[in-house]
C-alpha cells in the first residue's frame, strides 16, 4: 500500500484519473448487496467510497459493509469527478486496511439533547456540522489576521496573567500568584495593547480572554477569542469607520471561502450580504433610549440595553447598528468623556441583527493623566496598580482609540446559529468544564 500515492482531501483536483491512498475515518455507510457507499472523512472533508461486490469479491466487500462508524482506514482506488458529491470526486474503492476498531460509537444518526452533545464534545466535532462550523471560524480567524496584516498592524500577544482589572471586578477569575498576591485571567488585552502604539502606532491582538459573569444567555461564555485593536492619533468617528470596514472585509471574505461548509449548515449568506452592503446605522444612546420609550419599554437614562431591546433597534434600522456616546457612569473608566456633553462617553457598541446582539465594543480612549486617575478614584480601584499604564499619559501621550470584537459571536451570525456554545470547540460555561 505505501507504494501507491497518499493524497490529502485538499488536493483532489490534482489527482483526478490516478489510484491513490486516502487515510481517514467512517463517517457512515450505506447501500445495497452489490454497492456499498462508503463515508470517508479526513482533513475536515467527507468524500465518497464506492464499494462495488463485482470488483471487490464477495469477501472483502462483506466485510466493507460491516465496517463500523469511526473505525481508522486507509483505502485504495480511483479518483474520479461526481458532480453529485459535495466535493465534487469519489473514489471507486480497489483495496482497504483497516487502521483502528470502533466499537458502539456514542453518536449515532439519531437525535441527541445538546447535554449529552457537550459532554461528548470531544467526538461530537467529528459530525458534520462542526465540521462546516469549525471550519468556518478557522477561516474567519485567518481573514481577521489578514486584514491586520494588509493594513499594516503589528501583532502584540498580551499576557493572560495580569494584576490589573481591565473591565469589572465582579467578573474577574482570579489565581494565588507565588509571593505576589492574587492575579486574574485576563478580561482584555486593551490595556497593555495601548502600551505598543507608542512603537508601532497601530496594534491588534487575538486570544483567549475570561468573564466570571454568572450568565446563562445563549451569547455568553466564561472563555471566549477576542481580537483587540488600538490606533495612535485616531478620533471616535474615525475608529467607528475602521471596524466597519473591518466587520464587512471579514465577513465578505469569510463567506466567499465557505460556501460549501454554509450549504452544510443550510445557512442561507444571501441576508447576511444584504446587511454588508450598506453603511451601517450610527445612533447616538439617547435616540436609541427615545425610541425604545416610544415603544412601550420601561427604560431610563444609565439602563443597559438588553438583548431584546438590541434587535428591537436593529429592526427598526433595518441592520447592524452603532450605539454610541453612553452615559459616562456605565461605561468603563478608560473610555474618553465626551467634550460636547460631558454626561457621556465617545464609545459605541456594534449590534448585529438576527438575535446575535453586540458583537464590538470600542472607543476613543482618555489621554489626560489627571481625568484617568480621578476615573480610577470613582471607580475605586487601587492606582498604584495602575501606574505603568498612567505612565502612558506622561511620556508623550496622543489621541487614540480602540476596540474589541468577539469571534464567536462573528461566527453565530456567519453560521446563522442561535447560540454560541457551538462556535468554539471547547466551550466554557458557568455549568460546564467538561471535556
Amino acid at each position: 500500500m505505501s507504494e501507491t500515492k497518499t493524497i490529502d482531501l485538499n488536493d483532489l483536483s490534482k489527482h483526478v484519473n490516478e489510484t491513490v491512498l486516502i487515510q481517514g475515518w467512517v463517517h457512515g455507510i450505506r447501500g445495497s448487496n452489490a454497492r456499498q457507499f462508503l463515508s470517508l472523512r479526513s482533513s475536515g472533508k467527507i468524500i465518497q467510497v464506492l464499494a462495488e461486490k463485482e470488483i471487490l469479491g464477495e469477501e472483502l466487500f462483506s466485510e466493507i459493509k460491516h465496517l463500523k462508524q469511526e473505525a481508522s482506514l486507509e483505502v485504495i482506488g480511483k479518483l474520479v469527478e461526481n458532480e453529485k458529491s459535495p466535493i465534487g470526486f469519489e473514489l471507486i474503492l480497489s483495496s482497504y486496511k483497516k487502521i483502528g476498531e470502533s466499537e458502539n460509537y456514542p453518536i449515532t444518526p439519531k437525535e441527541h439533547g445538546i447535554d449529552f452533545l457537550l459532554s461528548q464534545r470531544h467526538l461530537w466535532l467529528r459530525s458534520s456540522k462542526q465540521l462546516a462550523i469549525i471550519k468556518i471560524r478557522s477561516e474567519l480567524s485567518y481573514h481577521i489576521r489578514k486584514y491586520f496584516h494588509e493594513n499594516k498592524f503589528t501583532l502584540i500577544d498580551t499576557p493572560i496573567l495580569t494584576g490589573s482589572i481591565g473591565e469589572s471586578a465582579g467578573t474577574l477569575f482570579s489565581t494565588e500568584y507565588f509571593d505576589l498576591g492574587k492575579a486574574y485571567l485576563a478580561q482584555t488585552g486593551q490595556l497593555y495593547l495601548e502600551t505598543a502604539i507608542f512603537a508601532h502606532s497601530k496594534v491588534y491582538c487575538y486570544g483567549p480572554t475570561f468573564r466570571a459573569e454568572k450568565s446563562k444567555t445563549r451569547r455568553h461564555l466564561t472563555e471566549f477569542w477576542m481580537v483587540e485593536a488600538e490606533s495612535a492619533y485616531v478620533s471616535h468617528a474615525e475608529n467607528i469607520k475602521l471596524q466597519e470596514d473591518f466587520v464587512k472585509t471579514v465577513i465578505r471574505e469569510t463567506v466567499a471561502s465557505c460556501q460549501a461548509e454554509l450549504k452544510v449548515l443550510e445557512r442561507d449568506p444571501a441576508p447576511l450580504m444584504e446587511y454588508i452592503s450598506k453603511p451601517f446605522a450610527l445612533i447616538d444612546y439617547k435616540d436609541a433610549l427615545a425610541h425604545l420609550q416610544s415603544q412601550g419599554e420601561d427604560i431610563v437614562w444609565g439602563d443597559d440595553i438588553n438583548s431584546e431591546r438590541e434587535q428591537m433597534l436593529c429592526q427598526k434600522y433595518g441592520g447592524p447598528v452603532f450605539i454610541q456616546k453612553y452615559p459616562r457612569e456605565a461605561k468603563a473608566f478608560y473610555m474618553k468623556v465626551n467634550p460636547e456633553d460631558p454626561k457621556t462617553v465617545l464609545n459605541a457598541d456594534l449590534i448585529a441583527p438576527d438575535g446575535v446582539g453586540e458583537i464590538i465594543g470600542g472607543s476613543e480612549r482618555e489621554e489626560s493623566y489627571e481625568t484617568i486617575t480621578k476615573r480610577l478614584e470613582e471607580e475605586k480601584l487601587p492606582v498604584e496598580s495602575y501606574e505603568w499604564y498612567l505612565e502612558l499619559r506622561k511620556y508623550g501621550s496622543v489621541p487614540h482609540s480602540g476596540f474589541g470584537l468577539g469571534t464567536e459571536r462573528l461566527v453565530a451570525w456567519i453560521c446563522g446559529l442561535q447560540h454560541v456554545r457551538e462556535c468554539i470547540p471547547f466551550p466554557r460555561m458557568m455549568e460546564r468544564l467538561y471535556p
